[in-house]
């Protein structure tokens, strides 16, 4: 019996010792000096994934008290918004790990399945909430929201027609604005039919942003800001905003015309971020939040929070992250190697951009009222999962410049 104890070793020793040679080949890919890991943009990738872990924390208190009075699992929303960033960060790195010419390709089908969506919300099959019939509902308390993935569908179709330059030529013509601006009016109709005023917005901003880089003539820019306010002239003279939007922006012109109705989120997400103070009052510690006076606190008003417990320097923190990931944002598009990859990356920085100046704007008091959800912080699978495929986006432009590079 003596022999088995030396067989089985050696046996039992091949298939350990493989593994360790397959697992020091990974590691020797991963940090080979070409690889994915080494090109990353880590400063992008940390303010991304410090803002989710913080909106992570934030949520749970959001939602934690009011669902241990209903007598339910206080840890539900938390451990929703975990599953949403851990998906979110392998769609990310799934973007990150494709060449930017694979993504140009793959542009039109983007957008058809986005049109899709947004098509398929307007149906039965919508979900009304808020007065928008903005979502898809999935099974399991799970919902699907277009609307996220129609910004990337702009983005990246528009970078992929304002950068099929003719031979010759320094900047897009007369025919690829046109083609990019009608392309992107389907989605916008279709969002702005919803109604998603808040999303319309950015669509509209994110074309004109990318039309404005792409280099065109300034009479083309004219053109496009006179269509504009002829579009909001008409949409006003012919009573298109739906009552609750015509409330919202009255209450935001006049807070003091309906305090307990439509101006009553704006008014205690001001009065909770008032009450934080320099320091806040902590996590799991405001009687405020715990009594769900802010409504939506954990989607839209998430800074209300924010502010009330982890106060003015929480608030700092937050702003600073989001800073910072918009000036890697854009250090990316202007370090771009092609016109696709800085429209592409310019796209996401606006984004990024409006999307947070409007969420912060309108729980101070200084934007009106839309269902806009912050970047990262916010709880939501659609949004994490649109916000994490934007950071791959980023990525995948800063790797090709850093291949070129090297």
């Amino acid at each position: 019996m003596s022999w088995a104890g030396p067989a089985l070793g050696r046996r039992g020793g091949a298939p350990g010792a493989a593994l360790r040679r397959a697992g020091a080949r990974a590691a020797r890919r991963l940090l080979a000096r070409g690889s994915a890991l080494r090109q990353a943009d880590w400063l992008l990738l940390g303010a991304a994934g410090a803002l989710s872990l913080l909106g992570t924390l934030v949520i749970w208190s959001a939602t934690g008290p009011l669902l241990a009075q209903q007598g339910a699992s206080q840890d539900t929303f938390l451990l929703k918004q975990l599953l949403n960033v851990a998906l979110g960060l392998i769609l990310m790195l799934v973007v990150a790990s494709m060449d930017p010419r694979r993504i140009r390709l793959y542009a039109p089908l983007l957008y058809g399945l986005s049109c899709l969506g947004l098509l398929a919300v307007l149906t039965p099959a919508g979900s009304v909430v808020n007065g928008a019939r903005s979502w898809i509902s999935v099974g399991g308390g799970f919902q699907v929201e277009p609307s996220e993935y129609a910004k990337l569908s702009v983005i990246v179709l528009g970078a992929m027609i304002l950068s099929d330059l003719a031979p010759g030529r320094a900047r897009p013509g007369a025919r690829p604005v046109a083609l990019a601006a009608g392309l992107a009016a389907v989605p916008i109709a279709l969002v702005a039919a919803e109604p998603s005023l808040g999303v319309t917005i950015v669509l509209l901003l994110l074309v004109v942003g990318q039309v404005v880089l792409s280099g065109v003539r300034l009479r083309w820019l004219a053109g496009m800001a006179a269509a504009a306010g002829l579009g909001v002239a008409g949409v006003l003279r012919l009573h298109l905003l739906k009552a609750y939007q015509a409330s919202r922006l009255t209450s935001f012109l006049n807070p003091a015309a309906d305090p307990r109705g439509t101006g009553y989120s704006a008014a205690q997400a001001k009065i909770a971020i008032g009450s934080g103070g320099l320091h806040g009052t902590g996590l799991f510690h405001s009687q405020l939040i715990a009594g769900n006076f802010v409504p939506e606190q954990q989607t839209d008003f998430i800074f209300a929070v924010v502010g009330n417990e982890l106060g003015f320097i929480g608030s700092l923190a937050v702003i600073g992250l989001l800073a910072l990931l918009l000036v890697r944002a854009l250090r990316i598009a202007a370090r771009a190697q092609d016109q696709f990859g800085m429209l592409v990356a310019a796209g996401v920085a606006i984004w990024f951009a409006v999307q947070s100046f409007v969420n912060i704007g309108m729980t101070i008091g200084i934007m009106p009222v839309t269902g806009l959800p912050l970047p990262f912080v916010s709880y939501g699978g659609s949004a994490m999962f649109a916000d994490m495929i934007g950071i791959g986006l980023l990525q995948s432009v800063h790797r090709r410049r850093c291949v070129f590079r090297d």
